[in-house]
């Protein structure tokens, strides 16, 4: 590509990092380790970071702003891990996004505007919430063996509040079932909320900050008017980002802290709050490391204790967790089907991660990253792969209280 350097535009540099705040990108060295690090750099064309970083440093505001890999990037950060200058280009990559007016591919703004109106990504109206807990409660009492069991919702001075996916309200009602169900063997004091429980927002990737503070103050605002001690999220990497990101961010209120379940489950299998039993998941098992959970948030260990506790033949695919691959659908990519070729490209170097390892179920502590792990079992593996979540895995491996007991007088 021929560079013009009179159109170079100095102001560009200035206005982007205006609106990036706390990152400064013109320490870039042009040693092209960024690009190194990104494992999609060479799947498809336009997506080389640090083809793009020069873009911006050089002050090329239409080419920058044109550029495919504006979309094209799954903000997984894998990138900034090799810069040895620490670059963030994800968060140049969104500001570039939400920040300088450019039209939203496929229906991300859609979901984004539904979620302001309705209060959750899916678009659930309160009653189908309302009816859909009374339905899971009805189930539990029957599974449970326990005619008096209720859903504790709107309950104060809980130990926490539970954030969900929209997604277990509207299409994963049985997995929603399951983590109550964990929830209740572990004595937990926990509450949903009635107002506000959806905890995703794709503003994450959309990039408009308005947008996403719209979205995510309300759910730590119900921390807050429910008096929990803190906030659970449920196995979202995408929920838990945005939560833990605007508390960090934009949240002026109460001090709390935010965990992810899986860290709330690692805790009770570590302190013998629940009872597990890993050779009722005898298969082979790996884990998949969602970016907005791990690398970009920081917990490594806490799904890799619970799985090695619940499956007999773990098999972890990487010996550095940090280093892990994005499944090839982060940024949102999802929500922009024109470039799912590119997203379903991508998906070939966790295929090969999968099969390197032996696994025949990978647990996707991710409702975002599922679906293209999903795709990725029909595309690369003839849907020969179980793709499940952590929760069910872990419901199957439960011991109930007495169990053992019965076990022993059959014997």
């Amino acid at each position: 590509m021929a560079i013009n350097a009179a159109k170079f535009d100095p102001t560009f540099v200035d206005e982007v990092a205006s609106k990036a705040k706390n990152i400064d990108f013109t320490k870039c060295l042009t040693c092209g380790m960024c690009t190194a690090g990104c494992a999609y750099s060479d799947v498809h064309p336009d997506n080389d970071p640090r083809k793009f970083l020069r873009k911006i440093v050089l002050g090329m505001r239409e080419e920058a702003l044109n550029d495919p890999f504006v979309w094209y990037c799954t903000m997984c950060e894998r990138c900034t891990v090799e810069c040895p200058m620490g670059v963030n280009i994800a968060l140049l990559t969104r500001t570039l996004r939400g920040q300088f007016g450019l039209p939203l591919p496929g229906f991300m703004q859609q979901v984004v505007d539904e979620t302001i109106t309705s209060g959750n990504q899916m678009n659930v109206s309160q009653e189908d919430y309302d009816e859909t807990l009374e339905w899971i409660e009805e189930e539990l009492q029957e599974e449970l063996g326990d005619p008096n069991y209720k859903i504790p919702i709107d309950v104060e001075n809980a130990d926490f509040l539970f954030g969900m996916n929209a997604r277990e309200i509207k299409y994963y009602p049985h997995e929603l079932q399951e983590i109550l169900k964990i929830f209740y063997y572990a004595g937990a004091n926990y509450t949903l909320s009635s107002k506000k429980w959806d905890a995703t927002n794709l503003a994450l990737f959309s990039g408009n900050n308005h947008d996403f503070w719209t979205i995510t103050k309300p759910m730590l605002e119900e921390v807050v008017r429910l008096k929990a001690k803190e906030l659970v999220v449920t196995e979202c990497g995408h929920a838990f980002r945005s939560v833990r990101m605007g508390y960090k961010q934009y949240w002026e209120g109460p001090e709390f802290p935010i965990r992810s379940v899986l860290e709330v489950y690692a805790e009770w299998i570590r302190d013998g709050v629940i009872k597990v039993d890993k050779s009722r998941n005898p298969k082979p098992t790996t884990v998949h490391d969602p970016c907005n959970l791990v690398r970009k948030e920081g917990v490594y260990q806490a799904h890799r204790y619970v799985m090695e506790n619940i499956c007999e033949d773990f098999r972890d695919m990487v010996t550095d967790p940090k280093y892990n691959l994005c499944c090839g659908a982060g940024g949102g990519a999802l929500a922009m089907p024109e470039y799912k070729e590119q997203r379903i490209l991508k998906g070939r170097r966790k295929a090969d991660q999968i099969e390197a390892v032996g696994a025949e179920v990978v647990a996707v502590p991710c409702h975002n990253c599922i679906d293209q792990f999903n795709d990725i079992n029909k595309e690369y593996f003839n849907m020969k792969k179980e793709m499940v979540h952590v929760s069910p895995l872990l419901a199957r491996a439960l011991v109930i209280p007495g169990e053992e007991e019965e076990e022993a007088e059959q014997e």
